[in-house]
């Protein structure tokens, strides 16, 4: 039996080898990502191998204690360790006893699709999806279509951290040689162009290189590939569809090719981001309204849920409304949103990250970034006389931000989001304004979202999956006036903690 895990552990020594490393940050609201570490860093690992060993014996412990068939799918991503990673978590599930069907290299969708082929209840996907080189983590699930939230992964860390393993053998291991095969033909059935579309497929280096391209192709699309080649150093940009780098180089690519868009992939292929064909860069939440207005057309009365990072068009559309649709703002996270669309019966469900969830008869619930690329190429087949360009400029105009993530330590990052948001209510009861506007509304149902008087709105955030605070601003008014609500409100507001550092990117 493996003895219970400590918090840290010096690198390179005899103890390294000898005892299971999990730094209890790892395990996040739903799902867990540790630094794995790459040669030469200076950073210290979270994680070691037998770390991962009785993260899987934890997690085989804790499915068993759920009720469920011990059944499981495991797949690993393109990263240079993410295979002997995988490899110690089959193991730690063997030692609980269950059944482990490897897909081997896959995206995060082929193990949730693999869930639904080979009917089997549980998953556990390694992947550090966008995260840098050196951090690796695990997805995890045991009732399709939906992944672990924070009661389940509450329940995980104990049992692991503390050592709560029952060890009872009997496990088995196949590996499924057929599944990338089986996974593409299936999104590729999803969409059958009619209508000649170029599209450039962005892939930065990651797994999805492996994937993408070939679904497009089979959907009928002529396909430009864009860094599609794996390659685990990542030498152009992390595969992250949200970060302007990425972001710019699709446009730049449209723009080379004569595209009519950028479809861009991240790390384990559950996110997808746009370029139009004047090389505008669309954020995921425009995306998503895009798509609810075409949808709801034709499914009258359809709900869709948004995460709170998402434009506040949604909740003033005019066309959503003429259609009857009904939007529901919840928390951001993939599992988050995966559940809601589940409870709420949704047709789909939109992230501003680029997470897109389609329900029958679209999708089969969770996240799938191949999926969301089919339905916004569905979306130009059917509007034949417009361009991307144009389904964009239809759109009520909104000011958007980035995407901004300052560097917050996990054991901190709570406790200020909480300051943040007894700001803004204290702010909000005494009748205080933001840039001479009242404020509207405070939804804190994931950290402090504050609408403004004239809709405009400022999110302070907990990232869920790394270090830091995550702040978005939308104006409805001008792109100068998005800037000053960052600038002159939340940067400052932020600036007030020492523990806040440096951003990712500025606006």
């Amino acid at each position: 039996m493996l003895p219970a895990p400590r918090a840290s552990l010096t690198a390179n020594s005899l103890d390294f080898e000898s005892f299971p490393l999990v730094k209890p940050t790892g395990f996040r609201e739903y799902d867990a990502r540790w630094w794995f570490g790459v040669p030469g860093s200076p950073k210290a690992p979270e994680l070691n191998v037998l770390g991962v060993q009785a993260l899987g014996l934890g997690l085989g412990t804790l499915v068993r204690e759920m009720g469920v068939a011990p059944r499981i799918v495991v797949g690993h991503d393109f990263r240079f360790y993410s295979q002997s990673i995988k490899q110690a978590l089959t193991l730690g599930l063997m030692q609980a006893g269950m059944e482990v069907h490897d897909i081997g290299l896959a995206l995060s969708p082929t193990a949730y699709f693999a869930q639904f082929a080979l009917d089997i209840p549980c998953v556990a996907m390694v992947t550090a999806s966008h995260n840098e080189n050196g951090w690796t983590g695990v997805k995890m699930g045991a009732e399709k279509p939906l992944t672990f939230g924070p009661i389940e992964m509450d329940r995980l860390k104990d049992i692991v951290l503390n050592g709560k393993f029952k060890a009872i053998g009997a496990g088995s291991y196949q590996r499924v040689e057929d599944m990338r095969e089986r996974y593409i033909a299936d999104v590729a059935a999803r969409a059958s162009l009619k209508r000649k579309i170029k599209v450039v497929a962005a892939c930065g280096n990651g797994t999805a290189g492996a994937f993408a391209p070939d679904a497009l192709r089979r959907m009928g699309a002529e396909v430009i590939e864009l860094h599609c080649g794996l390659d685990w150093t990542f030498p152009h940009y992390n595969a992250n569809p949200e970060d302007s780098e990425m972001l710019h180089d699709m446009a730049a690519a449209v723009k080379a090719h004569g595209a009519d868009l950028a479809l861009g992939f991240d790390g384990d292929g559950d996110r997808c981001g746009v370029v139009d064909d004047e090389g505008e860069e669309i954020f995921a939440d425009k995306v998503g309204l895009m798509l609810a207005r075409d949808l709801s057309a034709s499914h009258a009365n359809a709900t869709f849920v948004v995460d709170v990072k998402s434009t506040g068009l949604y909740a003033v559309d005019p066309v959503l409304k003429a259609n009857g649709a009904k939007v529901d703002y919840w928390k951001t996270g993939h599992s988050y949103i995966k559940r809601r669309t589940t409870e709420l019966n949704a047709l789909a469900g939109f992230e501003k990250s680029g997470h897109f969830f389609f329900r029958p008869p679209l999708g089969l619930g969770y996240d799938d970034g191949i999926v969301a690329a089919a339905a916004v190429l569905a979306m130009m087949d059917r509007n034949p006389g417009k361009k991307l360009s144009d389904l964009r400029k239809a759109l009520p105009k909104s000011f958007t931000s980035l995407t901004m993530s300052p560097h917050c330590d996990d054991e901190k990052k709570y406790g200020i989001v909480d300051a943040v948001i007894a700001d803004y209510q204290r702010l909000a009861a005494e009748g205080g304004k933001i840039l001479g506007r009242a404020i509207r509304d405070v939804n804190i149902v994931n950290g402090a979202r504050v609408t403004l008087e004239d809709g405009s709105w400022v999110l302070v955030r907990a990232s869920s999956n790394k270090p830091e605070l995550v702040a978005v601003v939308e104006s409805m008014t001008s792109d100068d006036d998005m800037r000053a609500l960052f600038r002159e409100e939340v940067k400052p507001r932020l600036a007030r903690f020492p523990e806040v550092g440096a951003y990712n990117q500025e606006i």
